[in-house]
């Protein structure tokens, strides 16, 4: 049974919005920080955005900063991607995922090994 599940995608014309979800709360572990990924066709996976458990720290691509906003609800163990201003570029299968080496460290995670556990991902396409 995964242990993280994402849900949210759907299709959404150019300009729109849509929000994902990260839902976390059967992940037992403690982790460093949840990460967001996507992966279009015929492409490698790439880095969002993540945020750190402890301090709630975000971090963003380049490609996103001042469109996508990552947030959390602690009490319902969920990360929240907030998706405005989408394009078609954007189009691709999100994932979230959790870093579980808990050792500190500066700046974003943002390389795929980092993460440890992985959800099944949810299709977003920007289409008009």
């Amino acid at each position: 049974q995964l242990q993280l599940a994402e849900s949210g995608g759907d299709l959404v014309h150019p300009g729109g919005s849509l929000r994902l979800s990260c839902d976390a709360s059967r992940f037992t572990r403690e982790y460093y920080a949840i990460g967001w990924f996507r992966q279009a066709p015929g492409k490698e996976r790439e880095w969002v955005s993540c945020i750190n458990s402890e301090d709630g720290d975000t971090y963003y691509a380049d490609f996103v900063k001042g469109r996508f906003t990552t947030s959390r609800d602690v009490t319902k163990k969920t990360v929240y991607l907030q998706m405005n201003s989408l394009k078609p570029e954007d189009t691709a299968i999100y994932f979230c995922a959790a870093d579980i080496d808990l050792l500190p460290r500066a700046g974003a995670t943002d390389l795929p090994n980092e993460y440890d556990y992985w959800g099944q991902g949810t299709q977003v396409t920007v289409s008009s």
